[in-house]
């Protein structure tokens, strides 16, 4: 028994800044097929890996409460959107659009299937995939990546790069399920190219003048 409940002192949270841009992508990508070459991983392994980071650069989804979940069922081959019907949030209830090669992984990994989950798995009691955190890592080291640089990253890249093509942080907001603004305004980078234009014009203007 204590008397007083203990003052616990947490230490500031940062967000995340790394991002798994196309660059990350390729070398990730590449590692996974020098893996499958020497041995370490199986071609399954190598196609549910490429499969699962296409997804989440493309989708913006949370991978274990989000991505690993998809049913077939909510899948809209004709609008070309995924239903997310369960997330940790009321916004998180969504349609996520699907880019031309999230429809292309889906249907070849979904074939002649119109129903269950679209990552389906023995191993696991819910019948669905819970996670590929060993093939991420092993896939990172060898391609000499950043310890840092987690699958998630690659839902703050969807956000920046969602949000810097578009200018619209509502539909960034809607499509990744956040219900606060400042959550969402982490993937506001674009303002950073707006100062690094507005700092080249005024040179380009300082040495035409002289």
């Amino acid at each position: 028994m204590i008397r007083n409940a203990p003052k616990i002192k947490l230490m500031k949270e940062y967000g995340r800044r790394l991002r798994l841009d196309d660059q990350a992508e390729r070398k990730l990508l590449s590692a996974a097929e020098k893996l499958v070459k020497t041995g370490e991983w199986t071609v399954e392994q190598k196609l549910l890996f490429s499969e699962i980071t296409i997804l989440v650069r493309d989708t913006g989804m949370r991978n274990e409460r989000e991505l690993y979940r998809i049913r077939i069922e909510s899948i809209d081959w004709n609008n070309k959107v995924i239903f997310v019907p369960d997330s940790k949030t009321q916004e998180g209830r969504r349609m996520v659009p699907m880019s031309d090669r999230v429809l292309s992984v889906l249907k070849a990994r979904c074939g002649s299937r119109r129903e269950g989950w679209v990552f389906p798995s023995k191993r696991s009691r819910s019948g669905h995939l819970t996670t590929v955190a060993r093939l991420f890592r092993e896939a990172r080291a060898a391609a000499g990546l950043p310890e840092d640089l987690v699958l998630y990253c690659g839902r703050h890249d969807y956000g920046t790069r969602v949000l810097k093509k578009t200018g619209n942080l509502a539909a960034v907001m809607r499509t990744m399920g956040h219900k606060d603004v400042k959550t969402a305004m982490q993937y506001q980078h674009p303002e950073l190219e707006i100062v690094r234009a507005a700092l080249n014009q005024t040179e380009a203007a300082s040495e035409t003048s002289g």
